[in-house]
């Protein structure tokens, strides 16, 4: 029988950004690759930000795998409430804000910001992890 995990639940909102970006993303392509939603004149309405989609659904696969390992070792030190999993969540609000600024805006600065978020909560999480380990938690 499985144990309840509350930790799953971030893990599982990563997937759908992740999955929700694809689809943006192939949408956005549509007119390009199928023809589907071109302009009259034959261009594609989504040429400016295709690659901003592109760029974010990469970030998906770069820092957030920091992320996962810190979720499987949580689950198998059994650190899946309290502060393990509000830094998920914290993580995850970051993905999202992170996503927005990079997909519509073009502020850099923001979006350093709004990374410093991601940032911080995975390695809190790690710290967190590393401070049990110390302590022989788990």
């Amino acid at each position: 029988m499985l144990m309840s995990n509350p930790l799953i639940y971030p893990m599982a909102a990563h997937v759908g950004l992740a999955a929700l970006l694809y689809a943006l993303l192939t949408v956005a392509r549509a007119p390009s690759v199928w023809g589907i939603g071109r302009r009259p004149d034959g261009t594609n309405p989504w040429r400016s930000i295709e690659p901003r989609i592109s760029a974010n659904l990469s970030n998906q696969f770069e820092w957030p795998v920091f992320f996962y390992v810190a979720c499987l070792i949580s689950f198998q030190q059994r650190m899946t409430e309290g502060p393990q999993l509000w830094l998920a969540w914290l993580f995850i609000a970051g993905r999202l804000a992170h996503s927005g600024v990079q997909i519509f805006g073009r502020s850099v600065r923001l979006r350093g910001i709004v990374f410093a978020v991601n940032f911080g909560a995975v390695v809190a999480m790690w710290v967190s992890l590393l401070v049990a380990q110390s302590r022989g938690a788990g």
